[in-house]
């Protein structure tokens, strides 16, 4: 008999003597839930980390019930506040209140912190987007007076007086404007923008370092400033008079430090391994950037541009004072003024009359959902990500593939052996023909 059945026995022995009666067996202790994975180990259940527990979820919904309640009883009986933004302002408050005491009854310091952080930066997010939202449909809804009618469209304010319906007069001409202007920012602010931050990163040095402070200083420039600068440099000096050039060069001195920071920024996030391998191969510096860090940081950089463009594409101040504003279709931007969207909104919304007004917020709508289109084109010509490829991207690199395992599998052809004569002294004869032609 073992030691362990005899120290068994005693103790069951003992139990009896003790009690009178045998002692009930001890039940068997709780093991939490296992899982067993592949490898015959039992493990712990899995836990989705983005999951709210059950007391979470009673803090919040405890919370955003009792913030707008006691909110109700403070502006309806117990003072004299009124107005349904200080009701709002106050129920929030209320809300962070009663959230950080319950969360406090369960919880250390630390704990109730970083729940009140979340808190607070979810409600900045939802602030943002409803504010967004608000604008949009605000906007798209006072401009669907004016947008069900086609001669909005296709038409221009030549033949249209302040007093004509909106079956009379369109945007045409604001919409051409805008396009030109915009293209022609886009074709001097990319090549610059995206070269100078290339030289940022891949070059350096201390005018670099010059280049990337009056880059940054020039992001926070007032758009009135640069519109100022192209009107007495340009328009007074060479041009003399306004022109969708001249708009087009204030509307570029606004966009080219946006799209020089943020592609900065995104160059910066290329691995240093990238550039590493590429030299390592043999590769150039110049071969490396445009083989290796450019296609990399595609993505970003479109998005930089699509900064770029949001922010040029929307200014009023410099394209007021450069240029112009006109009723007519205006196709040339070396000469006489084009309007453009913004400052068409400008012109109609400053008019006393309901039907220019309704016209200025269908301009309105107009322009946000071309700017919403440009950011489809974007995200479609440069949204995915390095190494992504589209389905006839996948069927031209396997074709290549092919091509390649083909040539390089091919037997080479046999050549006719060289005469005896022609080899060179002390060279021994081939065998055969085919160690000729390899």
């Amino acid at each position: 008999m073992t030691t362990a059945t005899v120290t068994t026995a005693t103790a069951t022995a003992t139990a009896v003597t003790v009690t009178g009666e045998r002692a009930a067996p001890a039940a068997p202790e709780a093991r939490p839930t296992s899982v067993p994975n592949r490898t015959g180990i039992e493990v712990g259940p899995k836990r989705r980390l983005r999951e709210s527990t059950l007391d979470e979820k009673f803090n919040v919904l405890g919370a955003l019930v009792a913030g707008p309640t006691v909110t109700t009883l403070l502006f309806g009986w117990f003072t004299p506040l009124t107005g349904p933004i200080g009701w709002v302002v106050v129920s929030f408050v209320l809300f962070i209140a009663f959230y950080s005491l319950l969360v406090s009854l369960r919880s250390d310091r630390e704990e109730v912190k970083d729940r009140i952080t979340t808190v607070l930066l979810i409600s900045a997010g939802v602030v943002l987007f409803g504010a967004l939202v608000f604008v949009v449909i605000y906007t798209v809804g006072r401009g669907t007076i004016a947008l069900p009618h086609l001669n909005f469209f296709t038409q221009t304010m030549q033949f249209a007086g302040p007093l004509d319906g909106l079956d009379v007069g369109g945007i045409a001409h604001a919409i051409v404007g805008t396009l030109i202007q915009i293209s022609i920012a886009l074709a001097i602010t990319i090549p610059l923008g995206i070269t100078t931050a290339v030289f940022l990163n891949e070059v350096g040095g201390r005018f670099a370092r010059f280049v990337r402070t009056i880059s940054d200083a020039m992001t926070a420039l007032p758009s009135i400033v640069a519109g100022l600068f192209v009107y007495a440099a340009i328009i007074q000096l060479i041009t003399h008079q306004r022109s969708g050039f001249a708009a087009a060069l204030a509307i570029a001195v606004m966009m080219l430090p946006i799209i020089i920071r943020a592609s900065d920024v995104v160059l910066r996030l290329v691995p240093g391994n990238l550039r590493e391998a590429s030299y390592a191969l043999g590769s150039t510096r110049w071969r490396t950037v445009w083989g290796v860090v450019l296609p990399t940081a595609r993505s970003g950089l479109v998005t930089a541009v699509i900064l770029g463009t949001a922010r040029g594409i929307g200014e009023t101040s410099p394209v007021l004072l450069t240029s112009g504003i006109t009723a007519v279709m205006n196709l040339n931007p070396f000469s006489g003024p084009m309007i453009s969207l913004p400052l068409q909104v400008f012109d109609f919304v400053k008019s006393p009359e309901p039907n220019i007004i309704a016209r200025g917020f269908g301009t309105a709508a107009v322009l946000i959902l071309l700017v919403l289109l440009l950011f489809v084109v974007a995200r479609l010509i440069g949204g995915k990500g390095p190494g992504q490829l589209s389905d006839r991207q996948r069927r031209r690199v396997a074709g290549q593939s092919a091509d390649d395992a083909r040539r390089m599998n091919r037997t080479p052809a046999a050549s006719p052996a060289a005469p005896l004569a022609a080899q060179p002294t002390g060279t021994p004869a081939p065998a055969n023909p085919e160690e000729t032609s390899q």
